[in-house]
């Protein structure tokens, strides 16, 4: 969770014009948000934790794929490539991510309200990212900006209350229980 939390604050910093360029995202995004998640899916797959597995994998796999692509926007594998970049495509990347993360966040309802919300909250950065690139409107950017910045912010908490509730061993950030049993 702190990878998806700090990739996502540092995309959003981008996104919000806090911050400017892909130079420092991309290292992140590889890194934290991509090889970090990855990490954590080996780790919750060895825990018999299919929901964490599967929800790790894929976005550490999206978050390395991202890093990818803006190397070739950005013409760090030539011209050609940058030349041929078409955003549409990767707008339906972000429709083939609703439609999965859709799945996820049904799945949530049996882990916490952190997580609930935060698979909430990737559906709808999902359809601000796809509309902003089909070029559907220029609030969809600014829906994804703001949308991907809760993200980040739910997902520091989770991430705090995870570590504290575990290692002082009660509660001491809720996280609340899933609204599925």
């Amino acid at each position: 969770l702190t990878g998806l939390a700090m990739v996502t604050l540092v995309a959003a910093s981008q996104k919000l014009g806090f911050t400017e360029g892909l130079s420092v995202l991309i290292p992140w995004a590889f890194f934290l948000g991509g090889i970090a998640q990855v990490m954590a899916a080996i780790y919750d797959f060895k825990h018999n934790n299919l929901f964490g597995s599967t929800a790790f994998a894929a976005y550490g796999l999206f978050w390395i794929s991202m890093a990818a692509t803006w190397l070739i926007k950005v013409g760090a594998f030539g011209t050609v490539l940058a030349e041929a970049f078409d955003i549409r495509q990767l707008g339906v990347v972000f429709v083939g991510y609703l439609i999965f993360s859709i799945f996820l966040t049904i799945a949530s309802f049996k882990t916490n309200k952190a997580l609930i919300a935060i698979m909430i909250l990737i559906d709808v950065l999902f359809i601000g990212l796809a509309m902003d690139s089909f070029k559907m409107g220029e609030y969809w950017h600014s829906i994804a900006a703001c949308t991907e910045l809760i993200i980040s912010l739910i997902g520091f908490y989770a991430a705090g209350a995870a570590l504290l509730n575990k290692t002082y061993g009660r509660t001491i950030l809720p996280l609340g229980s899933g609204i599925w049993k």
